[in-house]
């Protein structure tokens, strides 16, 4: 196993762990969401505002982590063709120098300035490679068809609404939000009932 085929490795394993990082803080977000409810029920928006403050944390670094997977994943996919093509230079051999110790830290400041440093190596490389990339990538990705990903947004906020509705407690809801609430409800519906016609 030649070094950057170790990397390789390492690279990927990055990319998943990264994942499970960003599943842990969806894992947290939740249990965040359901302190907030309980807060609101009882009253408490003091306390309620600060796990809700806590699940948007914790939501925007699911994102984080997820979107870094992802890069971490593409350069992966780039060093591959490299490594199958034999095309890894010597500067991008330099690049790896301690990028274990990098990676290991899920540290995404420093994880982000490791794959500047990769995707710079990679416009080096020649017009061939992307070449090659496009095929490869293009045989790869499965495409999701936009509708399905349009419907499922729709259907999400559809549940975030209803969700939104309950969590008020017993006369505290103002007739103003109400109305707004079912007035959303009701353009989802439009909007879901035209998608529904589409598919």
């Amino acid at each position: 196993m030649s070094n950057m085929e170790k990397n390789l490795f390492n690279l990927k394993f990055a990319a998943k762990e990264l994942q499970r990082s960003s599943k842990k803080c969806d894992k947290e977000e939740k249990a965040e969401k359901a302190k907030v409810k309980k807060a609101v029920q009882k009253g408490n928006m003091e306390v309620a505002r600060i796990h809700a403050e806590n699940a948007i944390r914790q939501k925007n670094q699911s994102v984080n982590f997820l979107r870094m997977s992802a890069r971490v994943d593409a350069v992966a996919a780039r060093v591959q063709t490299a490594v199958t093509m034999n095309k890894v230079t010597k500067s991008m051999a330099g690049v790896v120098k301690g990028m274990d110790a990098t990676l290991k830290s899920m540290n995404l400041e420093k994880i982000s300035a490791l794959m500047d440093k990769f995707e710079r190596q990679f416009e080096t490389l020649d017009v061939q490679t992307a070449q090659m990339e496009d095929t490869m990538s293009s045989t790869t990705t499965l495409t999701t068809p936009q509708g399905q990903v349009d419907a499922l947004m729709m259907e999400m906020a559809d549940e975030a609404g209803l969700d939104l509705n309950m969590e008020l407690p017993q006369g505290q809801t103002g007739s103003v939000g109400t109305s707004v609430a079912s007035a959303e409800q009701d353009d989802l519906s439009q909007r879901l009932a035209k998608l529904r016609d589409q598919v």
